[in-house]
């Protein structure tokens, strides 16, 4: 079941500020919903999802996979973007130009011209999986924004400060939801809190998230 957090969510596409240079763009994505998860399906039949490794060899409850020119892998070695899927040897599958559009016209509408993605982490929460506070740092641009989007199963997105300690604020997102970050905000803390159990019509019982990075 979902928490009476998120029943007072506009039904209708809406815009919300959260910090100077992040906004949240509520129901963006919903529309395009059943298109993009054929495309997840397709791009993970080539690259599976997987529970990586961290370099302190901490499994992550996170699923995930990448697909574009570039793709974010964990393990003993690092953290780092690469070309091949290390698990196949093969390039990531082309990120599919739904994905591609999207993530631009995202970007525009939260203020960010001419975002050309080349890197999407596909990630699959299912419950008790979260995400603790980090900051996405192993990119080259960091004018570059971040465009992530949620659909599936509600989860609470925490965004923080600069720093690791500074207290998040939290804001619960919905199916089709959309969070933009970049400029002042592009290296603050985020995450997501642990996934409650529950039921979407589209995606079972799981939530999928889509993090697109101009990663080189």
């Amino acid at each position: 079941m979902t928490a009476d957090l998120f029943d007072d969510l506009p039904a209708q596409p809406s815009s919300e500020a959260i910090a100077d240079g992040a906004v949240v763009l509520r129901q963006f994505a919903s529309t395009q919903a059943e298109a993009l998860l054929a495309a997840i399906n397709r791009v993970n039949a080539s690259a599976p999802l997987r529970h990586m490794q961290t370099p302190g060899g901490h499994t992550m409850s996170v699923a995930m996979s990448c697909c574009g020119e570039l793709g974010w892998v964990t393990d003993a070695r690092g953290y780092r973007y690469q070309s091949t899927d290390p698990h196949t040897g093969e390039p990531w599958p082309t990120m599919p130009d739904s994905f591609r559009e999207l993530a631009g016209d995202a970007a525009q509408a939260a203020g960010y011209r001419d975002f050309r993605p080349d890197a999407c982490l596909i990630n699959r929460y299912e419950p008790g999986a979260k995400m603790g506070l980090h900051q996405d740092k192993d990119e080259s641009d960091f004018d570059q924004p971040i465009v992530s989007v949620s659909l599936g199963l509600p989860q609470v997105f925490q965004f923080g400060g600069l720093k690791r300690s500074d207290r998040p604020v939290k804001i619960p997102l919905a199916h089709g939801d959309v969070v933009v970050w970049g400029g002042a905000a592009r290296l603050r803390y985020h995450g997501v809190l642990t996934l409650k159990n529950g039921s979407h019509p589209l995606t079972g019982a799981c939530r999928y998230n889509l993090t697109f990075r101009r990663a080189r």
